[in-house]
């Protein structure tokens, strides 16, 4: 099994943070914008409202 540093990764389109290949995005990996639910219901926000939100 390849390690964590060996996997591929993208950048969050909100939270600007890398974010690394998971297997449930297997078939999906071209089309995932988003490091995590909260992100992906968070798009229409700015970084500044995120972090205050909690």
């Amino acid at each position: 099994m390849p390690g964590k540093a060996d996997l591929p990764e993208k950048i969050c389109v909100v939270c600007q943070r890398v974010f690394h290949w998971r297997k449930k995005w297997q078939r999906v990996w071209q089309d995932v914008k988003y490091c995590s639910e909260r992100c992906r219901r968070s798009r229409g926000k700015s970084i500044g409202e995120i972090t205050v939100e909690q």
